[in-house]
């Protein structure tokens, strides 16, 4: 139940919504450009995650290699950094007040997901 209400505050006061829409436009742009389709897959797989983080965790993805290492370099250079900027900015404004200090801190939970989001999966914490 406290799940549920911690994601039901996170899209409206949390940025939720707004952090998902970026992660929704990378992936357009990446769909758009044919060869970076798995990072299109990658940013919906995160703006999922950004909708509803509480009770979520990134992990690493059992058998992911070199190939999404360097892809994950790739992603840093295109959309990685300003999208971990985003979550960055969010949560240092969100930890100002203390009733947002939780959303504040799940918005640092994101960032190394925004950097490195190829050979992680999103699984639910017990």
């Amino acid at each position: 139940m406290i799940r549920f209400l911690l994601n039901a505050l996170w899209l409206v006061f949390g940025g939720g919504i707004v952090l998902a829409l970026g992660y929704g436009i990378a992936a357009l742009i990446c769909f758009v450009l044919v060869v970076t389709i798995p990072f299109g897959v990658a940013s919906l797989r995160l703006a999922s995650y950004s909708l509803w983080p509480f009770g979520r965790t990134v992990v690493p993805k059992p058998g992911a290699g070199v190939g999404s290492g360097l892809a994950n370099v790739l992603w840093v250079v295109l959309a990685g950094w300003w999208l971990a900027l985003s979550h960055i900015v969010a949560g240092v404004a969100l930890c100002v007040t203390i009733i947002g200090i939780p959303f504040g801190i799940a918005n640092f939970k994101l960032v190394p997901a925004a950097f490195w989001p190829l050979g992680r999966e999103v699984v639910d914490t017990p």
